[in-house]
């Protein structure tokens, strides 16, 4: 694929990460020497790096959604993005947006729970499933959820083996592909044949 298809050279790709991590890195008033002196600096960067890494899922969802928007397939974005058509359009197929960038107006509404981490997630995404939220992506500290009628069940796995894959997927279970996020944990999720809570 030519450049002017979208397929970015090597040194512009690292530009663009060295101005990310510089960007982390200078969170902290004292900058990289912080790190070695005051402990709450690798706190700063942790908060700095979450932040970081939801901006550029952002980013990416915007930018995917404006590519369709232009007229371009899921083959084309797939094969940018490393991955097959239908990964892509599992990933970011959501209503399109009009050509104004504004979203329709039956678009479902999404939102981001956060900060979740390994111990409270798992909660969070059943308390909101039952409400009719489901997970549509997830990154470091985060879910991106969206809304729906139905009530959702989540699961979180070690990766499961291709056999485990194949019988969740019998049951009705769907993987949770993240956009930008490299896991220990697998998330899937199931739709109910139940009404989602009504708000509090």
């Amino acid at each position: 694929m030519s450049e002017s298809r979208g397929r970015l050279p090597e040194e512009r790709a690292s530009a663009i990460r060295e101005a990310v991590a510089e960007a982390v890195l200078t969170a902290s008033d004292q900058g990289r020497e912080g790190l070695d002196s005051d402990p709450d600096a690798h706190l700063l960067m942790v908060a700095a790096s979450s932040v970081a890494a939801e901006e550029t899922s952002r980013l990416l969802r915007q930018s995917i959604t404006g590519a369709r928007t232009a007229g371009h397939s899921w083959e084309t974005l797939g094969r940018l993005l490393g991955i097959s058509r239908q990964a892509a359009q599992q990933r970011f197929g959501t209503p399109a947006a009009g050509r104004d960038g504004s979203a329709p107006d039956d678009a479902p509404a999404r939102r981001v729970l956060k900060p979740l981490n390994a111990f409270n997630e798992m909660d969070a995404l059943a308390r909101e499933g039952a409400r009719g939220w489901h997970a549509v992506d997830y990154g470091y500290l985060f879910h991106l959820v969206e809304a729906s009628a139905h009530r959702w069940e989540h699961r979180r796995l070690w990766w499961p083996s291709r056999r485990r894959r194949r019988l969740l997927e019998e049951q009705g279970w769907v993987l949770v592909v993240p956009s930008d996020f490299d896991s220990p944990w697998a998330y899937y999720k199931r739709r109910l044949d139940e009404p989602a809570e009504l708000p509090d």
